[in-house]
């Protein structure tokens, strides 16, 4: 009974430190007159809690402002140099590692390509164990100070208990690869410090609602469209309440009956319409001019500027316009899908390639979603670009450690390593907890 009680104090204590942890991050700087409302804690609570967190360097003081008629408030946010996260983007071109502060303020980057290797498991486990250590020594800092790191992959992630994350990766020829056992076995990082491995549009859902489009949506979808395509779905959540989880293959939905072969082996999915890499080899087909070995971000502007030169440069070209007007519509069609399917409020494309072709192609996606959609659903959808760039599968991958401090009410996690039975409770402990809504398994690209 004793331990009991004690472990229900435990948990009593870390709940109230991660509310008022969770709190000031998302709505800080505050005062601990405005916690109180905030967080639903009592004056005494917010006094110990704050105290507690100011002396472990995660809190500290923001100013003053006036009160009325009363002594001047201390304003509170969470100290900046409070801890370090990492986040990876295993991307189709090249893996990308940066290094950031608890504001997510980027402190060191690094990139290391793949194309000449593809998706080698051992070339990529490389790349990202080089890639952390660069960082590091990069910015002058210590791995004890790292918090977790986050790392999003095409694919479908499980959970071994012994191995940690497995990969399933068709796209990229990954069968069941126990990524998180290979990284954890290569990284030279203290014990404690968590790996945290999702699928990269999921990454990509959990930025775009936590700081970008997605802010203050209950439902929304966010697709990464990159050399291939995925997307992650968002279902109601609220700061009291955890997202419900659905996996999503948008990506190798068929939007053209016995089309396209795609990277995954079959016909007509959307990614051998709309992804880069589709586009390049479409583009090729049609006779479209490209430079010699041209990689997929090269051809795709070289398409994009055939079909809008400026008003200064030559005719558009009609092959490239009309490619394009094609992918509008295959894009426009599976948007409708999301629409029918999930009745998102809000739907938002993201993704390199996403972010390139978007300002050109969203009149015309939001033209044929509307056609294919069903009309109540469509009018009540909005269809943007994500806003946070290129770079926002990194930022994402950041927040899956951030998350997780956060809702341990910034308590380090216990030993993280894969098959140790003290991992399963850091695994999803920061997952279920979102300030917007958090977004779902996503599709693979």
């Amino acid at each position: 009974m004793a331990e009991r009680n004690r472990r229900t104090v435990r948990d009593l204590r870390r709940g109230n430190r991660a509310r008022v942890l969770q709190r000031l991050y998302f709505d800080g700087p505050l005062s601990r007159q405005e916690l109180g409302p905030a967080t639903g804690l009592s004056s005494g609570s917010i006094s110990n809690v704050v105290a507690e967190l100011a002396a472990e360097g995660v809190l500290e003081e923001a100013g003053v402002v006036d009160s009325d008629g009363g002594r001047p408030r201390t304003l509170l946010r969470v100290t900046p140099s409070g801890g370090l996260l990492i986040g990876i983007d295993i991307g189709e071109t090249r893996v990308r590692v940066e290094l950031f502060d608890l504001s997510l303020t980027e402190l060191a980057r690094t990139e290391r390509l793949l194309a000449q290797h593809g998706y080698d498991v051992d070339r990529v486990v490389s790349h990202v164990s080089i890639g952390v250590a660069d960082v590091l020594r990069d910015a002058g800092v210590d791995a004890a100070g790292l918090l977790g790191i986050g790392i999003g992959v095409p694919g479908i992630i499980e959970q071994d208990a012994r191995d940690g994350a497995i990969v399933h990766g068709q796209t990229i020829g990954w069968t069941a690869v126990p990524f998180e056992k290979l990284l954890r076995d290569a990284i030279r990082l203290p014990r404690e410090v968590p790996l945290f491995i999702d699928n990269g549009a999921k990454t990509l859902g959990q930025a775009e609602m936590w700081f970008g489009g997605g802010r203050g949506a209950r439902e929304a979808a966010v697709a990464l469209i990159g050399s291939g395509v995925g997307a992650c779905v968002v279902h109601a959540a609220t700061r009291e309440e955890s997202a419900s989880n659905s996996a999503l293959e948008w990506g190798h939905t068929t939007v053209r009956i016995r089309g396209r072969r795609c990277r995954c082996g079959s016909l007509g999915c959307l990614e051998a319409y709309a992804g880069a890499e589709a586009l390049r080899e479409r583009w090729q087909e049609a006779g479209g001019p490209l430079p010699a070995a041209a990689d997929d971000e090269t051809a795709l502007a070289t398409l994009l500027t055939a079909a809008f030169p400026g008003p200064h440069g030559p005719d558009p070209d009609p092959v490239a316009l009309s490619l394009l007007d094609d992918t509008a519509e295959y894009l426009g069609a599976a948007v409708a899908d999301l629409i029918n399917l999930f009745r998102p409020e809000r739907i938002l494309l993201g993704g390199w390639a996403g972010l390139l072709i978007g300002p050109h192609l969203l009149p015309e996606v939001r033209r044929y979603a509307g056609e294919y959609a069903l009309d109540h659903a469509a009018a009540r959808t909005t269809i943007e670009l994500g806003q946070l760039g290129p770079d926002a599968v990194t930022v994402g991958a950041a927040t899956l450690p951030l998350a997780d401090f956060l809702a341990r009410g910034g308590s380090r996690p216990p030993a993280a390593v894969a098959g140790d039975p003290e991992g399963a409770e850091r695994v999803g402990a920061g997952r279920r907890w979102s300030p917007a809504p958090a977004a779902t398994e996503g599709a693979a690209g």
